[in-house]
């Protein structure tokens, strides 16, 4: 399946929209990661544990919207936007959301 943030697949011309599809995942971070970021957060640089959290959620999102282009009976989407939210009322969770257009394409 082809899955593209452009509106268009080169070469391939759109051959029937089938609607909007999406994708989401929610991550928590527990408090023994959250304590590690914490103090990289202190000392400076970039925290591999929230960027390892936040990938393993966007490809989550992304696998989701996939299988349910897939289940809408498309080979592409097209147009796809990754959304991050905090939740919680700690923000110690990490809504992702991915959205795009279902479509067919012609041969």
């Amino acid at each position: 399946m082809i899955i593209t943030t452009t509106n268009t697949v080169e070469t391939r011309p759109i051959a029937e929209y089938l609607g909007v599809v999406a994708g989401e995942t929610v991550a928590g971070i527990n408090a023994v990661k959250d304590f590690a970021a914490g103090i990289r957060g202190l000392v400076g640089g970039r925290s591999g544990t929230y960027e390892k959290e936040a990938l393993k959620a966007r490809e989550s999102a992304l696998q989701e919207l996939e299988q349910r282009a897939q289940k809408m009976g498309a080979d592409a989407v097209v147009g796809v936007h990754v959304e991050y939210t905090p939740m919680g009322q700690a923000s110690d969770m990490l809504m992702v959301t991915a959205t795009g257009t279902a479509v067919r394409l012609s041969s």
